[in-house]
């Protein structure tokens, strides 16, 4: 006999089946030394006006990451019920422990949410959330967004993302859904591990057969408008899409969005050694493999010259390192190629 599912500990003050705007919290009952009974409220938002598809809108999955923190807050604001047919549901600190710190990780667990799918009902808090994602909400919807950009250590170019779904059907609506956002860059992710492999919330959407869709908005750890302006018009358009907006709120995109490939690890550079990071290149580059990348300084033993790198691929700069100060292992850029899309 298979195994029951085991069901969620965490309980949700909305009713996802009930017509109208219901705003609250998901209740994770975290007992601690300051509050023995107390519980984490994770703000939940569901909006829902009769049949209809549904769509599900991520942020905060990291906490260092703003832009979609602040586009889905404005959307709940905005957002009524006799806007729409359907439903939207909107959880804009995914990790709330994270997001309320402002860090990647959780400061309860160290743990970084979109690493653990499809988590565990029994685990610590982290891997709780990831469990309720993954069992309660993914289950409703028929898209997923799940909204990043590259926090307090990296800064994108602003771009949407998916990992390619091995479904060639679900895989045309992916490509439909990403042209409806209308980000300047698209690009589509192999599922390498660096980038999360099967262990993401967009994973989690995949594995269920959803469309699953994710950003990146720019980064350094602050609120980049451009990026914020390209998620609000795209939430919109994705409804529109879907059906649930009326076309009146359709925002055409500037440009179409150009397709890009990254799916193996010579995109990706990385530092060889500890020291001081100088970039040779800047987000938007276009640049060839060979072409000299960084210097890794030293000051420690400033007689010792930099370790220069140079990319092993070709491309545009997508992703840049922020802090100076690197390790062996960081990510210093990472590249993407032009895509054909049919």
């Amino acid at each position: 006999m298979p195994e029951t599912p085991r069901p969620s500990r965490l309980v949700s003050e909305v009713d996802f089946a009930r017509d109208g705007k219901q705003t609250g919290y998901v209740r994770l009952f975290h007992s601690t030394h300051e509050s023995a009974y107390g519980f984490l409220p994770i703000p939940i938002v569901v909006v829902k006006n009769g049949e209809g598809p549904t769509a599900l809108f991520t942020s905060g999955n990291h906490g260092d990451e703003y832009e979609g923190q602040v586009a889905l807050t404005n959307l709940a604001q905005w957002l009524e019920a006799g806007m729409i047919q359907g439903r939207v549901i909107i959880l804009p600190m995914a990790n709330y422990p994270a997001a309320l710190a402002g860090r990647r990780v959780s400061p309860i667990d160290d743990l970084n949410l979109n690493r653990i799918f499809p988590g565990d009902p029994d685990g610590t808090v982290t891997r709780q959330i990831a469990h309720f994602i993954d069992s309660h909400l993914i289950p409703l919807a028929d898209l997923v967004i799940d909204l990043h950009s590259g926090g307090s250590s990296l800064n994108y170019i602003p771009c949407a993302l998916a990992r390619q779904s091995a479904d060639p059907v679900l895989y045309q609506k992916q490509l439909a859904a990403l042209r409806a956002f209308g980000a300047p860059y698209t690009y589509i992710q192999g599922g390498a591990q660096g980038q999360g492999g099967d262990q993401t919330l967009g994973s989690g959407a995949d594995r269920r057969g959803r469309i699953a869709l994710g950003t990146e908005l720019g980064g350094c750890g602050t609120m980049n408008p451009a990026g914020l302006a390209i998620a609000e018009r795209g939430l919109r358009n994705l409804l529109v899409h879907l059906g649930i907006l009326p076309r009146e709120h359709w925002q055409e995109p500037p440009l179409p969005t150009r397709f890009l490939d990254v799916r193996g690890q010579d995109y990706y550079l990385y530092a060889p050694e500890n020291g001081v990071f100088e970039p040779l290149v800047e987000l938007g580059d276009m640049v060839v493999a060979g072409r000299p990348a960084a210097r890794i300084h030293t000051p420690e033993t400033p007689w010792r010259a930099p370790v220069e790198l140079a990319f092993n691929a070709a491309g545009i700069v997508m992703c840049k390192r922020i802090p100076a100060r690197t390790k062996r292992g960081d990510c210093l850029f990472h590249l993407a190629s032009d895509l054909p899309v049919d």
